[in-house]
């Protein structure tokens, strides 16, 4: 007998020669693929706010395809709408790199706006 384990030759044969279609599938958790959206919403923001909390995805997956909700706190002023795109689309691409599944929709939910600590503001604000 050859380097094939003893599972392979109960199982019939030897798995090299098994088609690819009947080997099975990988199945990978919702949960798994929310911790690559959230961790890739952290690299798309960047610096957060202080006491910020950071991102936090929920995910729903079907079909080779996942539906993404991340909830996330940003500073304010700021350009929110270009800051959740680049959410958007790194959590597109993150995910379907690491986990090979299509994103056809990612909601960014901002649950807090923090006010950013303006220079005029520093040291009581008042003159």
């Amino acid at each position: 007998m050859t380097g094939v384990g003893a599972g392979a030759v109960e199982l019939g044969g030897d798995p090299r020669t098994v088609p690819p279609g009947e080997r099975g599938e990988t199945t990978i958790a919702d949960r798994v693929v929310a911790k690559i959206a959230s961790q890739a919403a952290r690299e798309a923001l960047g610096v957060l706010p202080r006491d910020a909390e950071p991102p936090h995805a929920s995910v729903v997956v079907r079909h080779g395809t996942a539906r993404v909700r991340v909830h996330v706190e940003l500073d304010y002023p700021g350009d929110m709408g270009g800051r959740c795109a680049r959410v958007r689309r790194r959590i597109v691409e993150r995910v379907h790199d690491l986990a090979g599944m299509s994103v056809p929709e990612v909601v960014v939910q901002v649950e807090r706006l923090h006010l950013a600590a303006r220079p005029d503001t520093v040291g009581g604000g008042l003159p």
